[in-house]
């Protein structure tokens, strides 16, 4: 008997302005997985939060219109998918149609990437790619984020957190207060990835725009000193025991690595390996693994990291337990040139995931 293949509920899109980005890693992923081992079902999450059956190209295409919407179920004793309009009932709730063995979500950005996603899986039950509540909560907000690794004494560019009520309540004190990191700096949402939001500001003529911009995506502020710097990154694979994968390097076309430089500027470039000394390549590789654990992270994340021109002092940067998986992503192409092909990248995604899960069914639920 031919052995049943794992139904994979590829959660992606959500109410985050990575929205767009989102959809992109789902058609990659989608693309890339293995059919043969795999049963995809498509999630897509509209930018009002509804669930939705759906293809990326159709979220792309329509949005909402045509595609019947379900939720997770919260019953742990019936983990999948239930549907919130009974009229599609015979096309989705089906046992077989029903059941998900894993989710892989690639939600980047707020109630995806924050934690809130990993709170709902875990409360239907559900094994997924990724870390856990705690750690993809801490890695999206970058003021806790920071606050963490300087706790853990790992090196960190000097910043100051702003909250939007209070710059907007009295724009003259934040400003006092931005100034004593200096210019240049940058202005930055908390909470959010991909560069959206993000200034960088050359004078306090550019500040209150700067800060105004960041403050329409989040309530929390962080603005950081500029350093001339390389931008370094590097991919963690693993639970308890992760590796490294080799060291790259982000060349932007553009004064940063901004959103447009992300996704759309085709002049990016990727230096994989980076050249670098072996004892820098050695010292990222051992804080990403550090940093990783430091925030209970499991499955996967991409470590940023700065590496200063002139002192050669290493910064770490962030931790994002989500990464991206369009064709242009770093993550992917790091563990490609370690060895890993983005199709079994994927498959030892799904294994770790249902590792970790079986590993959280030893905890005790009842004292008595």
């Amino acid at each position: 008997m031919a052995r049943r293949r794992l139904r994979v509920a590829l959660i992606y899109g959500g109410r985050s302005g990575e929205h767009e980005v989102s959809v992109e890693s789902a058609r990659s992923v989608a693309s890339a997985i293995d059919p043969t081992r795999y049963e995809v079902l498509p999630i897509g999450i509209d930018h009002d939060g509804a669930w939705l059956v759906a293809e990326p190209d159709a979220m792309l295409a329509n949005g909402a219109l045509d595609h019947p919407r379900v939720i997770p179920s919260a019953d742990p004793s019936r983990p999948g998918l239930v549907p919130v309009d009974p009229a599609v009932e015979t096309d989705i709730a089906s046992p077989d149609l029903h059941q998900v063995d894993v989710a892989f979500p690639v939600v980047h950005g707020t109630f995806g990437e924050d934690g809130c996603l990993q709170g709902l899986l875990e409360l239907a039950g559900i094994p997924y790619v990724g870390s856990g509540v705690l750690a993809s909560a801490v890695s999206m907000d970058k003021i806790v984020m920071k606050e963490l690794f300087k706790g853990h004494g790992f090196p960190v560019v000097d910043y100051v957190a702003i909250e939007r009520t209070d710059w907007e309540k009295d724009p003259a004190t934040a400003a006092s207060v931005v100034e004593r990191i200096g210019f240049p700096c940058f202005v930055k949402p908390s909470n959010l990835g991909s560069s959206v939001g993000i200034r960088k500001i050359h004078d306090r003529d550019e500040l209150a725009a700067g800060l105004d911009h960041a403050a329409e995506f989040s309530a929390r502020i962080i603005v950081e000193r500029a350093l001339d710097v390389r931008e370094i990154e590097c991919g963690v694979l693993g639970n308890h025991h992760p590796d490294a994968s080799v060291v790259g390097e982000i060349v932007p076309a553009r004064e940063f690595y901004d959103y447009e430089a992300k996704y759309h500027d085709d002049r990016t470039q990727f230096i994989i390996p980076a050249d670098l000394p072996v004892e820098t390549v050695d010292r990222v590789r051992a804080l990403a693994v550090e940093a990783f654990m430091s925030m209970d992270g499991a499955g996967m994340a991409r470590v940023d990291f700065f590496l200063e021109r002139g002192t050669g002092q290493i910064y770490l940067n962030e931790i994002n337990t989500i990464p991206g998986f369009t064709a242009m992503s770093v993550y992917p192409r790091l563990w490609a040139a370690s060895g890993v092909p983005y199709p079994e990248l994927i498959d030892r995604l799904v294994e770790l995931a249902l590792q970790r899960h079986a590993d959280q069914r030893r905890n005790r639920t009842r004292y008595t």
